[in-house]
């Protein structure tokens, strides 16, 4: 306990300006090692080898909202989420020991599965899942269309349906490293929303584009929707209007996501 004291103590003195930016989140060091212990499970004690705690404390106030977990065991209990990963799963049931069990499935989670498939697939957190919700409510038209449109006009997004990443989770990493430009700009944030006459593109450079060429080669979805002009030779393409309905590549019932969200938000 004294040492993550010591550690709090130095980062407090050493992040002033950014401890007083984020004055409602900074907490005691027990209170630290209480949010590890709910993080771990009651049974684990948190060590100085416990890398949450021996690079930083600050990282239990940041963890990552991206899923991390094996992906094929999210597809089995969901089904095809193109964007989350392009492996079949071996097995058709869900995981689990009681994944082979005869359920009967509440209201509840029928929507519940259906808006954990949006999250999922596009790979965005809960909180970013009901900002986009809160959008999609105050634009016109269907709300759940207008989520769709939303989520898929994201860049990283873009990126994965034009074929310059494997996956959602790949086209984000390709965006988050700087290997994207938005006319001309080099934008690593993959929330980025595209807009129609926005031109993106790989940046000169020799690494960027022989990854862009090698996943270009084998991409996740063949076709490429018609809001999107891709210029394979240059490595670039340009938004020309917003994503169809029919052009969304999952499966899903976007008005029980609404329908889940109706009480919430």
């Amino acid at each position: 306990m004294g040492e993550i004291q010591r550690r709090y103590k130095l980062i407090s003195a050493s992040n002033n300006a950014l401890i007083s930016r984020l004055k409602g989140f900074v907490l005691p060091a027990d209170k630290i090692v209480d949010s590890c212990m709910r993080f771990r499970g009651a049974g684990h004690k948190p060590s100085m080898t416990d890398s949450r705690l021996n690079a930083n404390p600050f990282h239990l106030f940041f963890l990552m909202s991206r899923y991390r977990g094996p992906r094929l065991r999210i597809t089995r209990r969901l089904g095809d989420l193109p964007g989350l990963t392009r492996k079949a799963a071996k097995r058709s049931y869900p995981p689990g020991q009681h994944g082979q069990a005869r359920r009967k499935r509440s209201e509840y989670a029928i929507r519940l599965e259906e808006k954990q498939k949006l999250r999922f697939n596009y790979g965005v957190s809960e909180r970013q899942l009901v900002r986009y919700v809160k959008k999609a409510r105050a634009q016109e038209g269907s709300t759940g269309t207008n989520l769709l449109k939303l989520l898929e006009n994201r860049l990283d997004n873009v990126c994965f349906r034009i074929g310059f990443g494997p996956t959602v989770p790949g086209a984000r990493q390709l965006v988050n490293h700087g290997h994207v430009t938005v006319n001309g700009r080099v934008t690593d944030i993959a929330s980025y929303q595209c807009k129609s006459g926005d031109v993106i593109a790989i940046r000169e450079r020799k690494c960027s584009k022989l990854l862009a060429e090698a996943n270009l080669q084998f991409p996740g979805l063949a076709n490429v929707p018609p809001h999107l002009e891709l210029d394979k030779p240059k490595l670039s393409a340009k938004v020309i209007g917003r994503a169809e309905r029919e052009w969304v590549a999952l499966e899903i019932n976007e008005l029980l996501v609404v329908e889940y969200y109706s009480r919430k938000v």
